[in-house]
């Protein structure tokens, strides 16, 4: 079988692989949460709910924690924790997500699985609710208490119906019929009324069961087609009702084993159209069994004596079930595993006692017995034509039987028969019988309560006293007790109360209420009268027993009494701890089982008959202490004689002084809540009560005084504490501040070596200026030198060119004609022109280079002038750091003045406001006037930068006119400059000194040479020429020489006219503007 743990998960699989159809007893999985820590234990599931679907299931434990498991997914989910046990679920809601969940605080909530989120909280009802039932539009639902029902709409929360009762009718369940408009109303007096949803009017009224079968409803089911209602009760007889006809048309009987029905439940099949025919029944065994109504046919079971079931869930699609265990373990079964040949359970053999034709009521016919085999068909009777099987009732069905009948599906009658028989009840069963024969309620609620207030105070250290090495023993008997206390004050003041509950904790340290119930019952029960006369030993109960052993072993209480050994020495303490010190675990366990199978007076029996068998020993005891040894250890006594001697005595004693005369029947605990326990004197507890109160208050108040003398000491040692810490603090201060004068004198040596290294550096830095302006001065007449050094050289070839000149011009005279002369001096103006023009640029580069050398020595200049800057700066912060304080003081004593200010202001602010008001009338005249100046004025200017744009415009065509004036001159030049080389060239022919001007020019050309304008270099000439007219030439010579001096006049104009021009064109070269300064 699959097991899934939850444990702190909050999702994850439910299986690591699904059993299926070959799933063992049917069982896809066991689900359980344990928590597993200091205190280890399972939390228990109580209520389960399927949705619309069938595939998904919602589960709520004891601690309201909510899970959702997706069978098809193979997943589940902690979807809400609610922190209060759950006691009704329902998700089958129209909004697929949401569900509903009855709380233990008698409140309803509904969640949404999605968000996991509170949807809404609806309150109304003063008890616990049992049932949820929704509407099939899953808009409607219907909450159901022992006191009251109420309607609610599920779209606003909102409650529309409440239906009330008397309380000494009490309702069983309400509920809404499939595919109908009806709710069915079922109550405590087995009535049943079915109302209109829309107009809640009574439809009608189901007629009380016939004579014959006394049953009163507990439980109820219906079919998907709501035409079927099945009611059980405490029977094992259910009565099938016809919705349609309003009547009761059959009784089936359960096997003989099924006593009562806790659940009824249908399997929906897909094929049956909603006349469900299998019914599920679980019984007071803790078996659900399923049976076709049609047939009376038993077809599978489930759950077991030993893994009982609780309640189960049927999916609405009929293909799982899901039942909670009676360990708090979820099982899901797989429908078709179950109904699998090989998975049913061996059948039932069931025979009908016949007595004769006695009962031949209505009642007897309709009766059907379930078999495990065929069943044959009903009979059917004249006045009937309901099918049905005869079954004859038991005849002698007395009152006695009934008081006999235990709720375990047990007979007290035959256990007890059993017990004479082996003397104790089986090992395995033994807690089952226990609990069936105490007839426990299981009140989870009410306990869950009471474990809530926690630890009462009276056992906190409890492990002082009792010093169990178990934890978790010690923890459950702490919990037990302190459950006790908060049920009854009583058992706070009781001193052997831990000595009585310690063997059932022991017994049931896995179980704390049951181990709870089971020390109440013993408390209400067996331990009648023993509070009467607290806190003394109930000396009541002690003389019953005393008289007892008087009138069975007068020898033995005379020796007793001779010894003066009272009841409350061989007595009470086998009562106090419940036989517990003077037997072992077999024979305590086979003791109570005969005490808990009979009255309670057995108890006091059983305890004199210990003491009646250990008469011999006793006997011989002659010492106080010895008698007191004796009872509280173990000794050499056989239980079986002790039980048997037990019986003796309660059939051999007189009624007169027999403890059952004296003492009530067993009464076991009420369901839902546990009875109010008062049987001791009230005075005795309001004393001690009072006493204890006025120890608390004394020990309340002896707390606050050493509360006040802890503070006291405390603020006195914190004062020290203080004063020590301000006496440090004052010594630091001190030498901080002598600390801080070191400093100070310190920093003033370092001030006075600053102010030093300054000088120092300021003399450093000058003497620095000073060389480099020496060796920029060094620099500058070096540059001077050379460039007068350039200028000489320059000069020199220039007059050395003007003198080669001279004498080429010399020696042309006599051989160039006029067209020569002319050409030589156009070269000679281009050549002069040139050199010009490179005396001039290399100028400029002599003088940029000058100004860098200046900027270099000025961004000298200028870094150190930073540092510098930088130097005053750092003291001047320090400076401003000193001076901060009194600018604080300053700004403040400025602050309020402001303030004052601001207040003188403020009233001269209104007065201006007058002005300004006044104002604004006359700067919006002022403004008109002005707007009127302004279009004057753009008017004026749009007129100016028209008149501009023509004038641009004519100096414009201007300067194109004088541009092409200036290429008409320079054609006109070029022109010219060919037709004298043509002239020249002809000339060549006659006369070769041409070859000669022609050379020189191309070595000229060749050099390169730069030369700069040298002041009466524009005023060379060729005049010199005429000296050639004395040389011997004929009268062409003459002509040609007078036609050179006419050309030589006119190229002499236009030098000068060229010159001008140049030195109009051409600024003049500025001078170094760097100046240096010391």
């Amino acid at each position: 079988m699959e097991r899934c743990d939850l444990g702190e998960r909050r999702r994850g699989p439910i299986w690591t692989r699904r059993a299926g159809a070959a799933a063992p007893r049917g069982v896809i999985v066991n689900i359980l949460h344990s928590v597993q820590g200091y205190h280890s234990k399972t939390i228990h599931f109580l209520n389960v709910a399927f949705d619309n679907s069938g595939d998904s299931l919602l589960a709520g434990d004891r601690q309201g924690n909510i899970y959702v498991f997706d069978l098809n997914g193979n997943r589940f989910n902690l979807v809400q924790r609610t922190m209060q046990a759950c006691t009704a679920l329902a998700f089958n809601l129209r909004r697929k997500t949401e569900f509903l969940v009855a709380l233990a605080d008698y409140s309803v909530k509904c969640f949404d699985t999605g968000t996991q989120e509170l949807v809404s909280w609806m309150r109304g009802h003063e008890s616990s609710v049992s049932s949820i039932s929704v509407h099939g539009s899953g808009k409607y639902a219907i909450t159901t208490s022992t006191d009251t029902a109420q309607l609610w709409d599920l779209d606003t929360f909102q409650r529309i119906r409440k239906l009330n009762v008397r309380q000494s009718v009490g309702i069983q369940k309400v509920f809404f019929l499939p595919l109908s408009n009806t709710i069915l109303s079922c109550f405590k007096d087995n009535s049943v009324f079915a109302w209109e949803f829309d107009t809640l009017h009574c439809k009608y009224q189901l007629s009380p069961p016939v004579e014959g079968s006394v049953l009163f409803y507990k439980v109820f089911a219906v079919t998907r087609d709501g035409r079927t209602l099945v009611a059980g009760g405490k029977s094992n007889h259910l009565h099938l009702w016809c919705l349609e006809l309003k009547q009761l048309i059959r009784i089936i009987q359960m096997p003989e084993k099924v006593r009562a029905v806790r659940h009824l439940e249908f399997l929906p099949d897909s094929f049956d159209g909603g006349s469900n025919q299998v019914l599920g029944v679980l019984s007071q065994d803790n078996i659900m069994r399923f049976i076709n109504i049609e047939t009376c046919k038993l077809l599978f079971d489930i759950g077991s004596p030993e893994e009982g079931i609780s309640t189960a869930v049927i999916s609405p699609n009929g293909q799982y079930i899901a039942s909670v265990m009676e360990n708090g373990s979820l099982n899901i079964y797989s429908v078709q595993a179950l109904t699998q040949e090989g998975n049913k359970p061996p059948p039932f053999t069931f025979k009908v006692v016949e007595d004769g034709p006695k009962y031949t009521s209505e009642a007897n016919k309709l009766i059907t017995k379930v078999t495990s085999g065929r069943s044959k068909g009903p009979w059917k009777s004249k006045q009937s034509k309901i099918q049905s099987r005869m079954l004859k009732l038991q005849e002698n069905t007395s009152l006695e039987n009934k008081e006999n009948e235990l709720p375990g599906g047990l007979n007290k009658k035959r256990l007890q028969a059993l017990l004479k028989g082996f003397g104790e009840y089986p090992a395995k069963y033994r807690m089952f019988v226990w609990r069936s024969l105490l007839q426990l309620p299981e009140n989870h609620l009410a306990f869950s309560s009471l474990i809530d207030r926690g630890i009462h105070s009276a056992f906190v250290n409890i492990q002082k006293e009792y010093p169990i090495k178990s934890g978790k023993l010690l923890r459950v008997l702490q919990r037990t007790l302190s459950a006790l206390a908060h049920w009854s004050a009583i058992f706070a003041e009781t001193p052997y109360i831990p000595l009585l509950a310690f063997p059932f904790v022991k017994l049931f340290q896995n179980n704390q209420l049951i181990c709870f119930e089971v020390v109440a019952t013993v408390v209400v029960n067996f331990c009648q009268h023993w509070f009467e006369y607290f806190p003394n030993p109930p000396v009541n109960v002690l003389g019953m027993m005393e008289n007892v052993l008087a009138h069975h072993d007068k020898e033995l209480l005379q020796h007793l009494t001779k010894y003066n050994v009272t009841s409350q020495v061989y007595a009470w303490p086998l009562l106090e701890t419940l036989l517990s010190e003077v037997l072992t675990r077999e024979e305590w366990l086979k003791a109570f089982d005969n005490i808990f199978s009979n009255h309670p007076s057995y108890f006091l029996m059983i305890v004199v008959a210990y003491v009646i068998c250990s008469r011999a020993p006793l006997l011989h005891c002659n010492q106080a202490a010895d008698f007191e040894y004796f009872f509280h250890h173990r000794n050499n006594v056989d239980i079986n004689v002790v039980i048997k001697e037990a019986y003796h005595l309660m059939e051999a004693t007189p009624l007169d002084i027999h403890p059952q005369h004296m003492l009530d029947d067993f009464t076991p605990l009420t369901k839902g809540q546990y009875p109010v326990f008062n049987k001791y004197p009230m005075f005795v507890m309001n004393y001690q009560a009072q006493k204890w109160e006025k120890i608390r208050q004394d020990e309340i108040e002896y707390l606050q005084e050493r509360q006040l003398a802890h503070e006291s000491e405390a603020k006195a040692q914190q004062q020290k504490a203080e004063d020590e810490a301000w006496y440090r603090k004052q010594k630091l201060l001190q030498e901080a501040d002598e600390q801080r004068q070191k400093i100070l004198l310190e920093e003033e040596k370092l001030a006075e070596q600053r102010q030093r290294l300054a000088v120092v550096k300021r003399e450093l830095e000058v003497k620095e200026l000073q060389l480099l302006d020496a060796s920029r001065r060094r620099f500058l007449n070096y540059q001077q030198d050379q460039l007068q050094t350039e200028l000489k050289h320059l000069n020199d070839e220039i007059a050395r060119k003007a003198s080669m000149r001279q004498q080429e011009t010399n020696a042309l005279r006599d051989i160039e004609p006029e067209s020569q002369k002319q050409l030589f001096e156009q070269h000679l103006i281009k050549d002069q022109e040139a050199v010009t023009k490179e005396m001039k640029e290399e100028v400029e580069a002599r003088r940029r280079k000058v100004d860098l050398e200046d900027q270099r020595v000025q961004r000298l200049i200028e870094i150190d002038k930073e540092i510098q800057k930088a130097h005053t700066v750092a003291e001047e912060n320090l400076a401003r750091a000193e001076q901060k304080h009194t600018d604080t003081d300053w700004r403040l004593q400025r602050q309020q003045r402001l303030r004052r200010d601001d207040q003188d202001r403020e009233k001269r602010y209104r007065e201006i406001v007058k002005l300004l008001h006044d104002n604004r009338v006359k700067e919006a005249e002022l403004l008109k006037a002005l707007r009127e100046t302004e279009e004057k004025k753009t008017f004026n200017i749009i007129v100016a930068q028209q008149e501009d744009v023509q004038n641009k415009a004519q100096l414009e065509e201007e300067q194109k006119a004088a541009a092409a004036a200036d290429g008409h001159r320079k054609q006109f030049l070029d022109d010219r400059m060919n037709d004298e080389l043509e002239l020249a060239e002809k000339l060549q022919r006659e006369d070769g000194c041409f070859e000669r001007l022609h050379g020189l020019k191309a070595r000229c050309t060749e050099r390169g040479v730069e030369v700069q304008q040298v002041p009466g270099s524009g005023n060379i000439s060729l005049h010199d020429l005429s000296t050639l007219a004395s040389s011997p030439h004929n009268r062409r010579r003459a002509e040609l020489a007078r036609q050179e001096r006419e050309l030589m006049a006119e190229v002499r104009r236009l030098r000068r006219r060229l010159t001008s021009r140049a030195r109009a064109r051409l600024p003049p070269a500025p001078s170094p503007a760097t100046t240096w300064s010391p």
